[in-house]
């Protein structure tokens, strides 16, 4: 699949990767912390922002994707960064190519399976949004979807979702996420990959806990885990100083 994608900035090429129900422009504080030193090439993956649609969505099928986009542009030496789902893609990507990825960073979660329902209130709510109300009319403006995800979901997480909803429109596929959720929530452990590896977790996140270093050190030995205290799941908006000083100090 050809990836909706952009290039800012020259030099060693680094690629970012966001999470679910996101798109490129989530990582774009550390996009922007780094163009300047750094090719910077930020991606939509498959059924997320402007990318293509699809049926299929697994960790197999994004990690491919990506590796056809570095075929595509010739990158040698890649710095690869994700958060949450990229992360998980990222991840995979290192077995897929483990010579030309040669520094992994991966932004609060681990290489372990999930249980599937810690997005059961999202799904509740854009359900909500999308099915007829109101005498068969469906919200069709911002305020309306809005007012309807107040019932399911708290003010943040309603924000970080209506930056997918353009022209009345969601910009994920939401029903092949749906669809293929508990493969997003999986994971099947992948061989080691012998180079640099940095992970950051969120302090107040219980997405890389204490019991998951030993998965996260038989999969990638070479790596430390780092913690940004006071921080949550979103560890790189929450705090994005600190996340971009380990990631500068990780990589220059």
């Amino acid at each position: 699949m050809k990836l909706n994608y952009k290039i800012q900035g020259s030099g060693q090429p680094v690629i970012l990767l966001h999470g679910l129900f996101g798109s490129m422009d989530n990582l774009g504080v550390i996009g922007r912390a780094l163009m300047d030193d750094f090719q910077v090439i930020q991606v939509d993956l498959r059924n997320h922002g402007f990318s293509p649609w699809s049926d299929d969505m697994n960790y197999t099928l994004m990690a491919q994707d990506i590796q056809s986009l570095i075929t595509l542009l010739s990158l040698q030496n890649v710095i690869i960064i994700g958060h949450s789902m990229g992360g998980k893609v990222a991840m995979h990507l290192t077995e897929l190519l483990p010579d030309r990825i040669k520094v992994l960073i991966v932004l609060d979660i681990a290489p372990v399976s999930y249980t599937s329902d810690s997005h059961r209130q999202v799904f509740r709510a854009i359900n909500a949004c999308t099915s007829y109300v109101d005498g068969n009319q469906q919200p069709n403006d911002r305020k309306s979807v809005q007012a309807i995800m107040s019932h399911y979901l708290n003010f943040s997480t309603i924000q970080f979702l209506l930056k997918s909803y353009k022209s009345e429109h969601w910009l994920f596929n939401f029903q092949a996420i749906e669809q293929h959720y508990g493969d997003i929530c999986s994971w099947q452990q992948i061989t080691p990959y012998y180079h640099s590896t940095l992970f950051i977790r969120g302090g107040n996140s219980d997405y890389i806990q204490p019991d998951y270093y030993t998965d996260i050190l038989n999969q990638f030995p070479y790596s430390v885990i780092e913690t940004i205290e006071g921080a949550g799941h979103n560890v790189h908006n929450e705090k994005p100083e600190q996340v971009i000083s380990l990631i500068k100090q990780w990589i220059m």
